[in-house]
């Protein structure tokens, strides 16, 4: 208390100019209608303006919770698509029933963290078993295909991207369907794969799409990117090509889970096969 004191008197001038100051001005603004009016006119402007910065701030703040909104109506979208279903085709008395029903399911997911400047690059989403999520499913964005599942916690997921030494995606040209393999190229770059064993006959064009076909782990027909350079492969029966992705991977924020409703029964009768014939 006593410093307060010595604090006041020291600059007891000072205190008793701004108590003048602010007297005057009040008399001055409360007794002249035309500086009235441009004060309220001012503080008018002051107040909208905070209460825009405010507004603005508190639309900042909602973003994600817009951001996870609009991932949950994609997915639910791509869930009716036609690519996400199969046709079951009866016939009966020579009539045909056909039938679309759901093959493929899609779990919207956000993207935690994420590398593209790696050999071997992986993604970990905000999903995982409690979700329904399991290894080896595939995974996509708005643009295209981003990688698969390879390790699974409660809450949790690994995937494995498509910038990935090790990943490989059957995949096909959009116009005439000639199969191949979309992989990694060798040097790395995070906007760049490689369409390979496709055949020589397909005459494949600089900015051709190239698409998932019916072998992979997605429906047929996402996009992966578009043809940037033929190479043909030296003195072989197949081409590979350089493909530009469509996926920046280095922007993601957002993918969704691929479940195919048939992939147990396919694997289980793939391995049976495979015993039989050993």
């Amino acid at each position: 208390m006593r410093n307060l004191l010595i604090f006041i008197t020291k600059y007891n001038a000072f205190f008793l100019f701004l108590i003048f100051m602010i007297s005057s001005l009040i008399i001055y603004i409360k007794y002249n209608s035309f500086q009235k009016a441009s004060f309220i006119n001012s503080t008018n402007q002051v107040t909208g303006n905070l209460y825009a910065k405010a507004d603005e701030f508190k639309g900042y703040l909602s973003l994600k919770e817009v951001n996870d909104k609009l991932a949950k109506e994609n997915a639910e979208l791509r869930n009716e698509l036609c690519s996400s279903k199969y046709v079951d085709t009866i016939s009966k008395h020579q009539v045909t029933d056909s039938v679309y029903k759901q093959q493929y399911v899609y779990i919207p997911a956000q993207v935690i963290s994420n590398s593209v400047n790696k050999r071997n690059n992986y993604l970990t989403i905000s999903r995982g078993s409690k979700d329904g999520i399991a290894k080896g499913m595939g995974v996509t964005s708005a643009d295209g295909v981003v990688g698969k599942v390879v390790f699974v916690g409660e809450h949790l997921s690994i995937v494995q991207s498509l910038l990935h030494k090790d990943s490989r995606f059957s995949a096909m040209l959009a116009t005439n369907k000639a199969i191949g393999y979309l992989q990694w190229g060798e040097d790395m770059d995070p906007h760049k794969g490689l369409l390979v064993d496709v055949s020589n006959n397909a005459q494949p064009k600089v900015g051709e799409l190239v698409v998932t076909s019916e072998l992979s782990l997605f429906p047929a027909g996402i996009p992966i990117g578009k043809v940037s350079k033929l190479n043909a492969k030296g003195g072989g029966f197949f081409l590979n090509m350089e493909v530009a992705l469509s996926v920046d991977f280095g922007k993601l924020e957002y993918v969704d889970v691929v479940i195919n409703k048939f992939a147990l029964e396919q694997t289980t009768l793939e391995a049976q096969e495979k015993k039989a014939d050993e």
